[in-house]
């Protein structure tokens, strides 16, 4: 668990480390920048973040052909699912770019704040074919049990990224628009590297890297409900922005800078998830159930300790931790008050995302698309009730809480249970 969790651990915070980036340098160009990335940032990241089952389905795919005793197959597999990253990024920047646009006047944003929104997302759009074949191959890596490469190669491109960004922002003086330039160089790069080392691997050991219609299609078909589940998910962070936008700009830039450190946040804790993906895929492809859940048992400490740790990290440092990201009393006052409530629900957060992870491992994705729809319909009335009281940015993270709350209730009582619980090399979902 440790071999997988740490590299896993440094590789996650790494990611969100790019969004910090560039919270940071766009912050101190002005209110109206940082609004403008609030808004896109939430587009790019849902698009990006709605095709995560690309590395949730390689992971578990892997790991259990793997745990069978077939390196051939897991290797086969992985490719399919760089493939279908490639094809689906294509079609995706596509309609990211085309329709950038009107997309962000749905948040309803002023003028200046929603052209410069809608010029950063579409040169973001450019970089979505290579963010998407990152996911696919991290998801081999980790499935075959290497969580050393994933780390290398997305910490060089983090660091490239920082650089990039005070280069293009800064010195060429290209605003806005050259930190979404960064963002795309920094990830084309990683996905070229991660995508070689894929590749060599597979032919190391004959397996077709060809595209199969059948294997992508296949790995289209396991994505699916964790697609529904992730867009479950996403829903809620791109509502709760939308409400935000019907606040005072300071509060949508406020907005910006809490969801930044919930990223950090859950990428850290989502390092034990990720080694709970690979390894209960391999134990279940291997049919060991009792091993299965003993390690379940101990994850699920791993996450309650950590969640306890980092929410007492961020209550250490809420008062000041918004200053380094606005000048603007505003806007840093604001953010406060969030940043305590997520702090306090930190612990059930950690519970939330080593459950999350054990369930994909298990390749239960029908459960937890459907347990996803379940919590969403609990936070939207809470989101709708900040619009309609006017409350503000503390009250719209409470309802947060909640549906985090609301997610380890569903997911604890399906880990006691045994529908979860099958066993051989193929992923299949748990009735």
């Amino acid at each position: 668990m440790a071999r997988l969790a740490v590299p896993a651990f440094v590789a996650l915070v790494s990611e969100p480390l790019f969004l910090l980036a560039d919270t940071a340098v766009v912050g101190f160009l002005g209110t109206d920048p940082l609004a403008a990335l609030s808004v896109a940032g939430t587009v790019l990241q849902t698009v990006v973040g709605l095709c995560v089952f690309l590395a949730y389905v390689t992971t578990a795919t892997v790991a259990r052909r793997l745990g069978a005793d077939d390196l051939r197959g897991a290797l086969a597999d992985g490719t399919s699912g760089v493939w279908l990253a490639a094809a689906l990024g294509c079609l995706l920047a596509v309609l990211t770019a085309g329709l950038a646009g009107p997309v962000i006047a749905v948040f309803g944003v002023s003028g200046e704040v929603s052209s410069q929104a809608a010029d950063y997302l579409r040169v973001s759009a450019i970089g979505v074919p290579a963010m998407l074949m990152v996911l696919a191959a991290t998801g081999v890596l980790r499935g075959l049990h290497d969580a050393r490469t994933p780390l290398v190669v997305l910490v060089a491109a983090n660091l490239t990224n920082i650089g990039l960004d005070v280069v293009l922002v800064y010195g060429l003086d290209l605003g806005l628009v050259g930190s979404a330039l960064g963002t795309v160089l920094a990830q084309t790069g990683a996905a070229v590297a991660l995508v070689v080392v894929v590749v060599r691997g597979a032919r190391r050991h004959d397996a077709s890297v060809r595209p199969h219609l059948r294997g992508v299609w296949s790995a289209a078909g396991s994505g699916l409900p964790l697609f529904v589940r992730t867009l479950m998910l996403r829903s809620v962070l791109v509502v709760a922005t939308a409400v935000a936008a019907t606040m005072p700009a300071a509060v949508l830039a406020a907005q910006q800078i809490a969801v930044t450190v919930v990223s950090v946040l859950a990428y850290a804790l989502d390092a034990i998830a990720i080694a709970a993906q690979a390894i209960i895929g391999r134990h279940l492809g291997a049919g060991d159930v009792a091993a299965t859940r003993r390690t379940t048992r101990r994850m699920v400490g791993w996450g309650v300790v950590g969640g306890a740790l980092a929410g007492l990290g961020l209550l250490a440092v809420a008062s000041w931790l918004p200053l380094l990201f606005t000048p603007d009393p505003d806007v840093a006052s604001a953010a406060v008050s969030a940043l305590v409530v997520v702090a306090l629900v930190q612990p059930v957060s950690g519970v939330v995302f080593v459950l999350d992870g054990v369930l994909i491992g298990a390749g239960d994705g029908r459960y937890l698309a459907i347990a996803s729809l379940l919590t969403t319909v609990v936070y939207l009335p809470l989101a709708a009730a900040v619009v309609v009281t006017g409350g503000g940015i503390g009250w719209l993270w409470a309802g947060y809480a909640a549906w985090m709350v609301a997610r380890a209730v569903t997911l604890s009582h399906r880990a006691r249970g045994t529908a979860w619980l099958r066993t051989g090399a193929v992923v299949g979902a748990a009735d």
